[in-house]
């Protein structure tokens, strides 16, 4: 019965992002639900994406390739999602911190969290503190990333949570941080509810941190 979601999975694990694509229109052609196509073939493929990456079986670039099959697979689905009213798991906000223009490994957290099925907004790079304030107030999400890949940038985590607090908003949000100088120890340091060391983990941490495991 589920042999097309089986074979979803697979091509995105694959990285053929037409196969995907094509494969996601054909079983809602069959019948599928957008959510069943969702979880049992896009997510699907995608956990094992972040398997794979996280037991350094497969890297960064063959998760972009299968992040971008994920894309093709998500702009056929999208749009029946809104039409039967599927809520995303939760609301993320995420960026690259103020002073930092790094953003391959925010991109891969991006793409693994939607990928889990949470709603996504990118605020990009080099993101002042007032611009995630902002986002917090516009968009209402559960859960904030920030990601800093410079240790002359890490300091602009904790700029960040002392501005979060200042505005009023730090109690209305989990705060995860991660990239390469920043450690645990850290993230206890300036207060951040949770830390991932890669992208993988940081959907398991998500998921820890809102209790959706």
């Amino acid at each position: 019965m589920s042999d097309i979601l089986d074979q979803i999975a697979k091509e995105l694990f694959a990285g053929n992002a037409k196969a995907v694509s094509e494969l996601t229109q054909k079983a809602l052609d069959e019948g599928f639900s957008p959510q069943e196509v969702l979880n049992g073939g896009l997510i699907k493929g995608m956990n094992q994406v972040g398997e794979k990456f996280k037991a350094n079986e497969i890297y960064v670039p063959e998760v972009l390739i299968a992040a971008r099959a994920m894309k093709a697979g998500m702009e056929v689905l999208k749009p029946k999602l809104a039409e039967t009213g599927v809520e995303p798991v939760a609301r993320f906000v995420i960026g690259t911190v103020k002073g930092d223009l790094h953003d391959i490994g925010k991109n891969l957290v991006a793409m693994m969290m939607e990928g889990a099925g949470f709603e996504v907004i990118d605020l990009g790079i080099d993101v002042p503190a007032e611009k995630f304030i902002q986002a917090i107030k516009e968009h209402q999400p559960q859960l904030v990333g920030m990601s800093a890949l410079l240790t002359t940038t890490m300091i602009q985590i904790r700029e960040n949570l002392k501005a979060f607090q200042e505005a009023g908003v730090r109690d209305q949000v989990k705060v995860m941080v991660g990239g390469a100088p920043v450690t645990q120890k850290f993230a206890d340091e300036v207060g951040a509810d949770g830390y991932a060391p890669d992208a993988a983990s940081a959907v398991d941490k998500a998921k820890e941190l809102l209790g959706l495991n």
